[in-house]
């Protein structure tokens, strides 16, 4: 098959899972690519001001927020933004029970609750070890992802609040909090129409289940060996772990470098 572009989903994918660095040998493989004319697209939870290192390998194209906001280099492709009164509504709920919520528009921002636990898990996600900045009327901006610092049983009371909106967990302290209308599939396909390409020409390689739907809609689905179980027995391949340099080894083994 003459694949045409190839969608990576970042952490724990492009990163060494076990440090949170881009190998060198991921480094060269994307370098690679970018020079042999395959398009290359970085798929995220991540908001666009976490990616400037993707930015350095080549990386033009960025699915953001989890499928919320996508952008060609300069140009918006596409963007799902949450509702205003929506966004108004949950701020509101979060003070009220004092949660920490962190909002993804093109930068990364919070709502100003601190305690260890969001503190250790910013840490162990973002690497991020400063507090964010705290956005006042943060409704009055386009936010396209949330994610809530919490326990299940508060996650609960969110869901039973909030029953329009999705929440989805990928870490044991962080849910996502998301419009139903938003996931990487649905991003991905705004990417192919806006380059004329069809899913049966694209790779995509993850590691987690936020990547479940983009590895069923594309024409090589490709696991990392630290993937999830669901996402190996979904997956066309599992190739090696992210830190065994997984990329490398797969995009060689399908002769795309």
């Amino acid at each position: 098959m003459n694949y045409k572009i190839i969608f990576f989903d970042v952490d724990g994918t492009l990163t060494d899972h076990t440090n949170g660095h881009i190998p060198l040998s991921t480094k060269k493989a994307i370098a690679t690519l970018v020079e042999k004319g395959m398009k290359v697209v970085a798929a995220t939870g991540r908001p666009l001001s976490m990616c400037h290192e993707l930015r350095e390998l080549g990386i033009e194209t960025f699915i953001t927020a989890n499928g919320g906001y996508v952008k060609h280099q300069l140009e918006v492709i596409y963007k799902s933004p949450l509702q205003a009164k929506t966004l108004l509504e949950v701020c509101k709920f979060a003070a009220l029970h004092n949660q920490g919520l962190s909002f993804f528009t093109e930068e990364f921002t919070m709502n100003g609750v601190q305690n260890e636990e969001i503190a250790a898990a910013l840490a162990e996600t973002l690497s991020v070890t400063q507090y964010p900045s705290v956005k006042e009327e943060i409704y009055r901006q386009e936010v396209f992802l949330m994610c809530l610092y919490a326990n299940e049983e508060m996650v609960k009371k969110f869901k039973k609040q909030f029953p329009h909106l999705t929440f989805s967990r990928w870490h044991p302290f962080i849910t996502n909090v998301l419009q139903v209308d938003v996931s990487k599939s649905i991003a991905i396909k705004e990417v192919l129409t806006y380059f004329g390409l069809d899913k049966s020409e694209a790779i995509a390689f993850g590691d987690g289940g936020n990547d479940l739907d983009m590895l069923e809609l594309v024409g090589l689905g490709i696991a990392m060996g630290n993937a999830n179980e669901s996402l190996k027995k979904a997956a066309d391949f599992v190739t090696k772990k992210s830190s065994e340099g997984g990329i490398e080894f797969a995009l060689r083994k399908f002769g795309i470098i």
